[in-house]
């Protein structure tokens, strides 16, 4: 099973846990109808999760083990929200009957999977005729930054070297169509949409946040560990994206893919 590259180090929920459906299932809202049901797979800390949950029936959220899939059922509770069933599940071989669900979505999964084919293919299985698979991944090779700082480069560099050495494949993004159409996907309308941090406040969130992952999360244990790059080279990576987030003219865009596939009536 391949290992997720970022962790779970605090950085990395902080990060995540500022998503909302609005800035990471856009392209997916207009299609829900409130009497759905929906499979969130990958919930994460659930912030998305929560606000799907608003818009629908039910949902069923899904981690790949307990300990992560608490960190949903922990903000649920705190919510007050009851229209959330949980489950531990891999996507690859979803425990589900067959058109369980009026809607399937993943959200920065596909990317870490062993094999984004299958699990598109499972979750176009567990989703009824005429209902949406629905997936977001991001993809590394098309984020772009300024000021050109030679320490993002590299930590744009280690950070492919080390997610593609866990199985996964950070530039999902652009690869999305091709693998819901290798999973048997039609009816498929195929998008992109970014995330854009420029202003003081998103420079010092967002740059202050890998400053601290870079060094501290799994990631950075694993770069070390690997021989990948020595804890001075990330410190010096840290203070890269110390100094493009107090940059006035510090803007970094980060594209996403996106999928829409209606499956068939049968």
């Amino acid at each position: 099973m391949p290992r997720y590259t970022h962790g779970h180090h605090e950085s990395v929920l902080r990060s995540h846990s500022r998503r909302t459906a609005a800035d990471s299932a856009a392209y997916l809202l207009p299609h829900l109808d409130p009497r759905a049901s929906l499979l969130d797979i990958g919930a994460g800390p659930g912030t998305i999760t929560m606000d799907l949950a608003a818009m629908v029936t039910r949902v069923t959220a899904t981690e790949i083990g307990a300990a992560e899939l608490a960190l949903s059922r922990d903000l649920a509770a705190e919510r007050g929200v009851t229209n959330i069933e949980f489950s531990v599940q891999d996507v690859h071989t979803l425990t589900f009957p067959d058109a369980s669900f009026d809607v399937t979505h993943a959200h920065q999964v596909l990317q870490h999977v062993a094999d984004p084919v299958a699990a598109l293919r499972e979750m176009k299985r567990v989703t009824r005729p005429g209902g949406i698979v629905a997936a977001r991944d991001s993809d590394y090779a098309g984020f772009v930054w300024w000021p050109a700082l030679p320490g993002l480069d590299d930590w744009l560099r280690l950070y492919h070297t080390a997610a593609r050495a866990n199985g996964g494949e950070p530039d999902a993004g652009r690869r999305l169509l091709s693998w819901a159409r290798s999973a048997g996907c039609t009816d498929i309308t195929a998008t992109s949409s970014t995330w854009c941090y420029s202003s003081p406040a998103d420079r010092q969130w967002w740059g202050g946040m890998w400053a601290e992952r870079i060094v501290e999360s799994a990631l950075a244990r694993q770069l070390v560990d690997s021989g990948l790059a020595t804890s001075a080279d990330l410190r010096r990576i840290a203070e890269a994206w110390r100094s493009w987030a107090d940059a006035d003219d510090g803007w970094f865009s980060l594209v996403h893919g996106e999928i829409l596939s209606r499956v068939p009536a049968r």
